[in-house]
């Protein structure tokens, strides 16, 4: 097949704008079907012997398969179920694969985010909207960004990799039947051998180079029958786990380049401050200290990272205590004076003043008029750090005329940018080495480290230089979940039947700040995350209408596990039992009653409730259910309440993700997502005073450590539709479940994030 050249930058620029202003693109191109995704531009690189058999798997003579490997292995276990998609359709064993890091090439480059980008609602079906995510999954696939998140790393691969691995075997068995003379159709594969009757048997191995030269047409390959699987569904171990257990594992903070040097930074401590003098005398004398850096100039986009000066030492904890002598002048920015206080004051101020866009609607809201009786409330969320145990950090190298990254990232592509850019080199000059992160969480879709380490490196003379970030740094120079008001209004009728809906929030729009900041395109339109949770509910209120007000903020935000779903579920949810509360109704059995015609989440709903029974004497249950991400999450927390201190004991989870490629997998999620949401429900808050973050490690930043951890069980409902989210669904039911349990032991109505008790 011809090889795919890439688009130009400006035609991926026009693309996303168009879709990000308008949800659809030219008509005409929009009909040609979506390009492959089997073979890469260039061949893949292979080693040791190997024969390439797409992009995606190459075989060497031992009978060995590597895969290529496009999405970031953050804690989530993609490094074990990506595989899994291959050995299944290859008819190998797991153990026989091994994994290279993909190159930047279209073909890797996430598909499934984009096609849902646009808020269209899950109950919208329909030609439109097929036509729609058509064309938003062939403008994924032009604009190769190569992007781990939006939990579609599964979703994704599901076809490619399946098709890669079931294309490899179709040409194994092609050049085994002509050695034997017998139709293909005759034989069959099993464990790495191609089997014809119970006399002939070739190794993959001794294939290889006789299947290279056979051409199959992708249209021919045939995907197994979901009934025949013998790997996918199987809870197999996880493959990164003993290396991480033995400390063998490599991230990002472990490159150890030959020659390399440490920078510590000072970054400005205000929101938008610019450095005005360095006095680094008292620095530049102190042991181990090569050079002090002014890197302010070469970022090209106010980030996380923002202004600021390096010290380059022999080691981290020289340049760190350099850093400290360090005498450094900020000119204050605009947002010197910015506050939480006045932030959340002004989107009080904006929902009085605007109505915002219209997210979704339907039936006739005039219905309000004629209710018995109104509920109405509000709500809010804060600012959000990510504070990920692996701190920020990034090795860059610029010599030569190239720039060579060791990073941990979850969008390769983007830091291929931000290096070739910072840097004054082509992209194919960029050599980037892909290691494992701790913890991600939406931080590393960011490019503000790399743009940070490649221009401390420059003036390095040529010696790789890593940059690792202190906690204090980390947690100040976040790009934050964005900070939240709601405001909704129910009305219910004499009998307390729900008649009406109305939502209205206001927060900072994530797209239209990462757009510009990381993939240098226009971030335009309505943001779809900004609202997700509360356009797209599922509840059958026959009166609805749900908008959304973007208020742009000086503050940098960003993606943060399960994006405006983290706020917005705990906003619904807990207004919803808010509203059966009013309506004298049990709110397990009003959620019931408006699920009638949704037979999935109403089956997710009663299996959690059913597995968590009575909560002992003492304790509550609050129950909860929302989808994201493609998937349906019921939530039961058992919580007490002792001298005004909130515990979580148990959470009883029920998941209906799909088709499953790893319940193992699956579950480690599910357990992940509660902690992860625990930790904000309870604790998690970046508060702002005259535009500095007044937190700073985890002694203010708190995590739930593991004598608070609760027991959680997960319910993995059966499925034999194609695989959704796994990382990010678990975490958006957790708060408003705690809240609910809360109310019912206390009578307190906890309507702001994080949860105290007054």
């Amino acid at each position: 097949m011809k090889p795919n050249r890439p688009k130009s930058r400006s035609r991926r620029r026009f693309l996303l704008g168009g879709l990000a202003a308008t949800g659809a693109l030219i008509v005409g191109w929009g009909l040609y079907p979506v390009r492959q995704r089997l073979y890469t531009s260039d061949p893949l690189p292979v080693s040791g012997g190997a024969v390439a058999f797409n992009g995606w798997v190459a075989i060497a003579p031992d009978g060995s398969v590597a895969v290529a490997m496009p999405r970031a292995e953050m804690g989530q276990g993609v490094h074990t179920a990506l595989p899994m998609l291959v050995a299944e359709e290859l008819d190998v064993p797991l153990a026989v694969t091994r994994l290279t890091q993909a190159p930047i090439d279209k073909i890797y480059s996430n598909v499934a985010l984009l096609r849902e980008v646009l808020p269209l609602h899950p109950d919208d079906l329909g030609k439109m909207k097929d036509g729609v995510q058509w064309v938003l999954a062939k403008a994924g696939r032009e604009l190769g960004i190569i992007f781990t998140g939006g939990s579609t790393s599964v979703k994704d691969a599901w076809e490619p990799m399946r098709e890669a691995g079931a294309m490899a075997r179709a040409m194994l068995v092609a050049a085994a039947a002509a050695q034997w003379k017998v139709p293909a159709g005759e034989c069959r594969t099993v464990d790495g051998f191609v089997l014809h009757g119970t006399d002939k048997r070739a190794a993959y191995g001794d294939l290889v180079r006789a299947a290279a030269t056979i051409e199959i047409k992708p249209a021919d390959v045939r995907l197994k029958d979901p009934k025949d699987f013998k790997l996918i569904g199987q809870a197999v171990a996880r493959r990164d786990s003993p290396a991480k257990v033995t400390g063998g594992a490599q991230f990002g903070i472990d490159a150890r380049p030959e020659g390399m040097l440490y920078a510590a930074v000072a970054m400005a401590p205000s929101v938008g401050a610019t450095v005005a003098t360095v006095d680094a005398s008292k620095a530049k004398a102190m042991p181990g200290v090569l050079d002090v850096v002014d890197f302010s100039a070469a970022l090209s986009q106010p980030c996380g990272a923002g202004a600021g000066v390096a010290v380059i030492a022999k080691s981290w904890w020289q340049a760190h205590q350099a850093v400290s002598a360090l005498k450094v002048s900020w000119k204050e920015g605009e947002a010197a004076h910015l506050s939480s206080e006045e932030v959340f004051r002004e989107f009080g101020k904006v929902l009085d003043d605007s109505s915002g866009f219209t997210y979704y609607s339907r039936g006739d809201m005039d219905a309000a008029a004629q209710a018995a009786r109104t509920v109405q409330a509000e709500y809010r969320a804060p600012y959000l750090a990510h504070a990920t145990m692996e701190p920020i950090n990034c090795t860059a190298q610029v010599k030569d005329g190239k720039v060579r990254l060791w990073v941990s990232t979850q969008v390769p592509s983007v830091a291929v940018d931000a290096a070739a850019r910072v840097g004054g080199v082509a992209h194919d000059q960029v050599e980037l080495h892909m290691l494992l992160l701790g913890g991600g969480f939406g931080r590393r879709l960011e490019g503000d480290m790399v743009e940070q380490a490649v221009a401390i490196a420059a003036q390095a003379k040529g010696a790789p230089v890593q940059v690792i970030w202190s906690r204090e740094n980390d947690i100040t120079h976040d790009v934050y979940r964005p900070a939240a008001l709601a405001r909704f209004k129910a009305a219910l009728d004499a009998n307390g039947k729900l008649l009406a809906w109305e939502s209205h929030s206001v927060s900072a729009s994530i797209g239209h700040q990462y757009y510009p900041r990381a993939l240098r395109m226009p971030g335009l339109g309505p943001d779809k995350t900004a609202a997700e949770g509360l356009y797209d509910m599922q509840y059958e209120i026959p009166n609805q209408k749900i908008g959304h007000v973007i208020s742009e903020s000086p503050v940098p935000v960003g993606y943060w596990r399960s994006v405006g779903h983290s706020h917005n579920a705990f906003f619904k949810e807990a207004f919803l039992d808010e509203v059966a509360q009013a309506a004298n109704q049990d709110p397990v059995e009003l959620r019931r009653a408006l699920l009638a015609r949704h037979p999935r989440h109403l089956a997710v709903l009663n299996a959690a409730v059913a597995q968590a029974g009575t909560p002992p004497p003492g304790r509550a249950h609050g129950v909860t259910l929302h989808q994201s991400f493609g998937s349906v999450v019921a939530e039961v927390a058992e919580v007490s309440v002792e001298a005004k201190t909130i515990h979580v004991h148990r959470v009883v989870c029920a998941i209906d993700c799909g088709l499953v490629v790893n319940p193992n997998i699956v579950r480690q999620q599910m357990e992940s997502s509660v902690i992860f949401a625990l930790s904000a429900a309870l604790a998690g808050e970046a508060t702002f005073k005259d535009g500095r973050v007044q937190q700073s490690n985890y002694h203010d930043y708190p995590v739930v450590r593991m004598g608070e951890a609760p027991e959680v069980e997960t319910i993995i409902m059966p499925s034999s539709a194609p695989p959704e989210g796994v990382g990010e669904p678990g975490v958006p039911p957790l708060a408003p479940a705690v809240a609910q349990a809360v109310f019912k032991l206390t009578g307190q109505r906890l309507r702001a994030l994080p949860l105290r008790l007054a």
